[in-house]
């Protein structure tokens, strides 16, 4: 799958692009190749085989019937973010991101609940009776909510993992899947900590072109993951369907028995008497 992707692709899309000199973190210096100008450049080579890395880990997480959380509230990111995420159906945040959104998931849900339940009450005509305030009132509610949690309302449960395009804007998100064990998977720039991600993959993490090409390569595994997830489910209920009627064959084999042997003994009974 990841095999797929070209050095060239990565190249043309500026994924090799660092920061400046002086803004580098020195735990990133096994992923960087050069530096030209002022400016670091990332080894594509490791960026490629990191991809892969990711792309696989993501695919058994999907395939085992889990969700992957997208977290991007950068402005370049977002609209790239939202796009591939929905695509593969899977949650993403890339407005501000919820504190406790983790820690305090069940508090979230009750807010994504109460959004369902303003629709629900849309929808019966109860808000007919309020006056054009209160309707407005509850419109801006809804509106907001929609805003910062509409993008995660099929979340039921924790993720699964996390996946972040910039470990520094995004630090209180890595923060709480840390503090939960939830694995982390991120796009880290030569200005970041490798150390707080579980699957780093360096790279870019400005450029939308390097952000693009980079999620539709994780994104097209997931999907295959989620094939693979379709066809167990599909084997499943072939094989439960087989067994249900191997069991309801068995108790019409086991009368058959019953009602032939019953003759059989009555005959020998008759024998004895005589």
């Amino acid at each position: 799958m990841a095999n797929n992707i070209e050095i060239k692709e990565l190249l043309d899309a500026g994924v090799h692009f660092g920061h400046l000199t002086r803004k580098w973190n020195p735990n990133m210096a096994p992923y960087i190749y050069m530096e030209r100008n002022g400016i670091h450049v990332i080894n594509l080579y490791k960026t490629a085989a990191k991809i892969e890395e990711a792309a696989e880990a993501l695919k058994k997480i999907v395939a085992s019937g889990k969700k992957v959380l997208f977290v991007a509230t950068k402005k370049q990111a977002k609209d790239v973010v939202a796009e591939k995420a929905t695509s593969v159906k899977m949650p993403y945040i890339t407005e501000r991101w919820p504190g406790g959104m983790l820690t305090n998931f069940p508090t979230i849900r009750k807010a994504v609940k109460k959004m369902t339940n303003i629709d629900k009450l849309m929808n019966d005509g109860t808000f007919s009776n309020l006056s054009k305030r209160e309707l407005l009132q509850i419109t801006r509610q809804r509106a907001k909510l929609e805003k910062n949690l509409g993008s995660i309302s099929d979340l039921t449960r924790l993720p699964s993992a996390l996946f972040v395009i910039d470990v520094m804007k995004e630090h209180i998100a890595i923060k709480e899947a840390q503090r939960l064990g939830i694995p982390v998977f991120a796009i880290v720039d030569t200005n970041s900590d490798p150390r707080l991600v579980d699957y780093v993959i360096p790279a870019n993490d400005d450029a939308k072109d390097s952000i693009d090409v980079i999620l539709t390569a994780c994104c097209s595994a997931i999907a295959e993951g989620l094939t693979e997830r379709k066809l167990e489910k599909a084997d499943e209920k072939a094989a439960a369907e087989q067994a249900e009627v191997a069991a309801d064959a068995k108790p019409k084999r086991a009368r058959k028995t019953r009602k032939e042997e019953a003759p059989a003994t009555e005959q020998a009974e008759a024998k004895t008497e005589e």
